[in-house]
């Protein structure tokens, strides 16, 4: 299929996943393409919205503190795989684990727009009419994407899943960096502004809102 292996051959080297700063990979992501060809079906979607989880010294994270679970041991290998977990019971959210082994950081991708198979995502959500939901939000996104908790630990450098760069480009006033959303558990590390969107995009999950830096004292 001509479309894929053109996707291929623009997918993200492992060294894009190793870098150390999880925040700058979440924010590098935004404009990039997840694909997914499972069973013959290819979709792709640009992504449009993330989240970083900066591992141990997170709140967070899965991985603060050093937890380290069945479900987490994940994200303690080295970047470049997916970390795919249940949420609620239901949801599949699909994470890119980030940095070097043992440093356990992932990205959760919260929004992508259908670019390939778009049709199929519709399917795969129980979509009779097109709108921005069949991809908004993680929860959408895995389900538009075939992904399930059974592609934990893939790595993101063969042809079932895998980011490509396709060239697109944003500039710098099309990005915002906000809080991420239902961390508030999590405490000040809630007010991170971990969260990475493309401004006034449609398959963005929440709010449209930046920081806002806070009043100097009189």
């Amino acid at each position: 299929m001509k479309a894929i292996t053109q996707l291929y051959s623009h997918k993200l080297p492992q060294d894009f996943y190793l870098q150390e700063k999880v925040a700058v990979i979440a924010k590098s992501l935004l404009g990039k393409v997840l694909v997914s060809f499972f069973d013959g079906q290819l979709t792709a979607g640009r992504i449009v919205e993330t989240e970083a989880y900066n591992g141990v010294m997170d709140k967070a994270s899965h991985a603060w503190g050093g937890r380290r679970t069945s479900r987490t041991e994940t994200m303690y290998a080295p970047g470049g795989i997916s970390y795919v977990y249940l949420c609620y019971g239901i949801h599949h959210l699909f994470n890119v684990v980030t940095n070097q082994a043992e440093i356990p950081q992932a990205i959760l991708i919260r929004g992508i727009e259908p670019i390939l198979g778009k049709d199929i995502m519709m399917q795969r959500t129980g979509k009779t009419e097109s709108d921005v939901s069949v991809s908004r939000g993680p929860g959408n996104v895995s389900k538009a994407m075939g992904i399930k908790t059974s592609h934990d630990g893939i790595r993101l450098h063969g042809k079932t899943l895998f980011i490509a760069d396709d060239g697109y480009s944003l500039t710098k006033s099309k990005i915002i960096a906000t809080p991420r959303i239902g961390v508030d558990y999590a405490g000040e590390d809630a007010l991170l502004p971990y969260r990475f969107i493309v401004k006034d995009n449609s398959y963005v999950s929440g709010n449209h809102w930046q920081i806002k830096k806070p009043e100097k004292s009189q």
